[in-house]
């Protein structure tokens, strides 16, 4: 069952969007914390520490008292952060960072805190790293946004290395907006700074919030909630002439405009804002372009959440001249040709080493 609590504060914070909560840092029981474990990936690689959820659920009761009973004391110190790098496309390699399973857990019970207060405030534009929220559900509607006909012009970004250049000083200071709670703030202060073990040598950042930790899909998406969706619709719609759209998954998006005019200076004052918060946009990755239903023959195409769009006209039906404009959306040829060179090389190490072993 839910917990009442985290039911309290969701319509505490639904009701009244200036509320400042205090005593969170008290809901970090062992109670909530039991409940908590439940939701953990029991599947997920250890720590430093090379404790697993297998070990540590073994003496789950003693493990949780132990580790309240630090919070409590304010003795609980964040552990090294294990990285470890995963392939990209075009052959880079993308860190995660994995804390012990003490700090996944009391990460995940900070989350879901975190997740009650700003469920409440977050836009229906943002869809990365929610609850009953998709990849699919942002492609859906966005699909049927762009289908209406209504837009015409389209700005597709990427913000460079965002969850490595979180400026972890106007974070907390967003934080604060809705948390007025020194001891909860902290041990999120404690999960920024926490050191990083990478192959050997010990990083201390000073920016940035690691991908993998539990803790920060939530912090991304309220980073970004401040720095562009609230500005997007507070500001830029109000600003501009036509119908605007965003639609945003993590440090992806979309922004759709009827006017061209619109468009271009969206398009000039977004670096300049995501600047005034210590990040750039990824230059091969953002572009302004005509995409619309009234010049399919343009052909222009752009990708977002592994699909790439554009328009095309369809058949002549019948003996009719007229050809309807038709949207459509394939599987991004990057990661196809990546998904195909994958399960090639991964083939060649089975037959390779089936050879080996009937040799």
């Amino acid at each position: 069952m839910e917990q009442t609590s985290l039911r309290g504060i969701a319509n505490k914070a639904a009701q009244n969007k200036a509320y400042r909560f205090r005593n969170l840092f008290g809901l970090l029981s062992i109670e909530f914390l039991l409940w908590c474990w439940q939701f953990a990936n029991k599947k997920a690689s250890a720590g430093v520490d090379r404790i697993d959820a297998n070990a540590y659920e073994e003496n789950l009761h003693g493990n949780i008292k132990q580790l309240v009973a630090q919070v409590k004391a304010k003795t609980y110190r964040a552990k090294l952060v294990l990285r470890k790098y995963i392939p990209k496309l075009g052959g880079k390699l993308r860190p995660l960072g994995i804390p012990t399973m003490a700090d996944k857990l009391l990460q995940l019970a900070v989350a879901k805190i975190l997740e009650a207060i700003y469920e409440q405030d977050f836009l229906s534009c943002s869809y990365g790293y929610r609850p009953k929220k998709s990849a699919h559900d942002a492609v859906k509607d966005l699909s049927a946004t762009l289908e209406s006909g209504r837009y015409h012009y389209l700005v597709e970004a990427d913000i460079k290395g965002f969850f490595n250049n979180i400026d972890h000083d106007l974070l907390l200071e967003m934080l604060s907006r809705r948390i007025d709670d020194k001891p909860f703030l902290n041990l999120i202060r404690k999960w920024l700074k926490a050191g990083i073990l990478d192959e050997g040598r010990i990083i201390n950042p000073t920016t940035g919030t690691p991908q993998g930790g539990i803790v920060s899909p939530i912090l991304a998406n309220i980073y970004l909630h401040h720095v562009l969706d609230g500005w997007f619709h507070e500001k830029v719609q109000t600003h501009c002439r036509g119908q605007v759209y965003l639609c945003r998954y993590a440090d992806d998006f979309v922004c759709a405009f009827e006017y061209e005019n619109d468009a271009r200076r969206f398009y000039q004052t977004l670096k300049l804002r995501l600047n005034k918060f210590g990040l750039e946009v990824a230059e091969d990755k953002t572009s302004m372009m005509t995409f619309s239903p009234i010049y399919p023959k343009l052909n222009t195409r752009f990708e977002f959440l592994g699909f790439e769009f554009h328009w095309e006209l369809s058949q002549r039906y019948k003996r009719k001249c007229w050809r309807k404009p038709l949207l459509k959306r394939r599987t991004s040829r990057k990661k196809l040709s990546a998904s195909r060179a994958n399960f090639t090389q991964w083939l060649q190490e089975k037959l390779t080493n089936y050879q080996e072993n009937t040799v």
